[in-house]
């Protein structure tokens, strides 16, 4: 796995982290103020990358967290097979399959270029 620890107070929007062993795009960070005998604490609301699922956790801030290295490609597509897509990666000239969304599905056409990610070993098309 491809990761690396950071605390949750270096944390921000629109970056990355691994909850529940899945690669997740944060949304939101909220941090309240320390108690008389606590912390803070960090509320996290964030979107999965490869399901879409929203997960929300809550960590004091100098609690450490996994974030995922995230490589971003270019691919061209090659053929297109039902809802999945052959592909070849553009500096590696690496052949394999990724799952292609509905509303892709229409963009894509052999031959066309594509920006994918990878993150955590496994690959998904981001845009057309």
């Amino acid at each position: 796995m491809a990761t690396e620890q950071a605390e949750v107070r270096e944390l921000k929007e629109n970056r990355y982290m691994v909850i529940d062993d899945e690669p997740c795009k944060i949304l939101s960070i909220s941090t309240s103020k320390p108690g008389k005998h606590g912390e803070a604490k960090a509320r996290i609301e964030a979107v999965g990358i490869f399901d879409g699922s929203k997960r929300s956790v809550v960590y004091p801030v100098k609690h450490r967290v996994m974030v995922p290295i995230i490589d971003k490609r270019q691919g061209q597509v090659i053929a297109l097979h039902g809802n999945e897509a052959e592909m070849m990666d553009l500096e590696t000239y690496e052949m394999f399959h990724l799952p292609v969304d509905e509303e892709m599905k229409a963009e894509l056409k052999p031959g066309g270029e594509v920006m994918y990610i990878v993150a955590m070993d496994r690959k998904k098309i981001m845009r057309v």
